[in-house]
C-alpha cells in the first residue's frame, strides 16, 4: 500500500524528536548542528504537512501538545527501526565490498585475471587496506553474459564481439586470435600463405557453442569472404582452451586460439602460428555489469579502475 502524502520524512521526524528531547528549538538546533530558524521552519512545515499542531512555543521553551506527545512516541519507534535498517544496509554494503562474484570467459579467467587480482592485492596492501575477496568462475562468454543478467554474478568478462545489449560494458584489454598447428602439419611446411577460404573449408578443433573465439572467427571470416560464407563443421568441440591445445598437439587438426593461451608453445616451437593475411583476428576483451553506462561504485569500480591502470602501464 502506498503511503499518503501526509506521511512525513524521517529527517523531519528526527528534528521533531530532538525538539521533544531537549524541550526547546534552540536545544534541538545545537544538538543537530542547525540554526534555530531552520529547526523552527522544519517544525512548521511538519505541522502543516500532517495537519496537527505538535508543539507550543512558550517563554520557558517548547511544550508538546497531547497530539505532539503521541507523534513523538510513534516517531521514536519509527526512527529506531530506520536506524536498524540503515545499519543493516551498511553491513550489506560492506559485505558486497568484501566479496565480489566474478564470471569470466576462459581466456580471461586463465590468462589475465590471476595477474590482475595479484596486482590488486599488492596495490591495496601498499595503501594499508584489504582487497575484496573475489570468487572467480571460468565459463564461456554466453554463460558469463547470462550470469550477469540474472544477478548470479556481480561482474563479468567476455570475449564476444560487440557489447551485450542491456548491460554496461567497457573494453579492458585486447587480444589476438591465431591459427595454430603442430610443427609437422602440412600448413607449417607450406611456403605460401593459407587463404581464408581454405581455413573456412577445413574442419577445426573448436570450443563449444557460445565461446567468444568461435563468434570472433566467424565474424572475421564473414568480413573476408562475405555474409554467405559457409564454415566446415568442427572436427572436435571441446570445453576448454587446454583441451583444444592438447587435441591440436595430438594431431586432431588446426585450431584458432588466443595468442595469450599458446604464447609459450609458440615460443618453444611446440605449435606453429599460421598467417592468414585476409583475416583480421584482433579482438577487444570487455567487462560487463548490470546497470547504467558507468560501473557501480565500490568493489566493481575499484577492480575495473585497477585493471585499466594495469593495462595502460603494460602498453608503455
Amino acid at each position: 500500500m502506498v503511503l499518503s502524502s501526509r506521511m512525513p520524512e524521517l529527517a523531519s521526524l528526527e528534528i521533531f524528536l530532538a525538539i521533544a528531547n531537549t524541550g526547546s528549538l534552540g536545544g534541538a538546533a545545537r544538538e543537530l548542528g542547525l540554526t534555530q530558524q531552520a529547526v523552527s521552519a522544519r517544525l512548521a512545515s511538519l505541522e502543516a504537512q500532517i495537519g496537527v499542531v505538535l508543539a507550543i512555543r512558550t517563554t520557558r521553551g517548547t511544550q508538546l501538545t497531547p497530539a505532539g506527545a503521541l507523534v513523538a512516541e510513534w516517531a521514536a519507534h519509527l526512527v529506531e527501526v530506520a536506524h536498524e535498517v540503515d545499519a543493516a544496509l551498511g553491513s550489506l554494503r560492506a559485505k558486497s565490498r568484501q566479496r565480489l562474484k566474478v564470471v569470466a570467459s576462459q581466456t580471461i579467467a586463465e590468462q589475465l585475471m590471476p595477474r590482475w587480482l595479484v596486482s590488486l592485492q599488492a596495490a591495496v596492501a601498499r595503501r594499508g587496506g584489504t582487497a575484496p575477496e573475489v570468487v572467480l568462475t571460468a565459463t564461456n562468454s554466453l554463460n558469463a553474459i547470462a550470469a550477469v543478467r540474472d544477478g548470479s554474478a556481480d561482474l563479468g568478462f567476455v570475449e564476444k564481439p560487440g557489447p551485450p545489449r542491456g548491460l554496461g560494458s567497457c573494453i579492458v584489454a585486447h587480444d589476438e586470435l591465431v591459427v595454430v598447428v603442430p610443427p609437422d602439419h602440412k600448413w607449417a611446411r607450406r611456403s605460401g600463405h593459407v587463404s581464408a577460404a581454405e581455413l573456412a573449408q577445413t574442419p577445426l578443433v573448436t570450443r563449444e557453442v557460445g565461446a567468444g573465439i568461435r563468434d570472433n572467427l566467424t565474424m572475421a571470416l564473414r568480413r573476408a569472404l562475405g555474409e554467405d560464407m559457409q564454415q566446415a563443421p568442427p572436427v572436435l568441440e571441446l570445453p576448454s582452451a587446454a583441451a583444444v591445445r592438447a587435441a591440436v598437439l595430438a594431431g586432431a587438426g588446426p585450431a584458432v586460439m588466443s595468442r595469450l593461451a599458446v604464447a609459450d608453445d609458440l615460443a618453444v616451437g611446440r605449435l606453429r602460428a599460421i598467417t592468414i593475411p585476409e583475416l583480421k583476428l584482433g579482438r577487444p576483451l570487455r567487462a560487463i555489469w548490470a546497470g547504467g553506462h558507468n560501473p557501480p561504485a565500490g568493489a566493481i569500480r575499484d577492480l575495473l579502475s585497477h585493471i585499466n591502470s594495469s593495462t595502460r602501464k603494460s602498453r608503455t
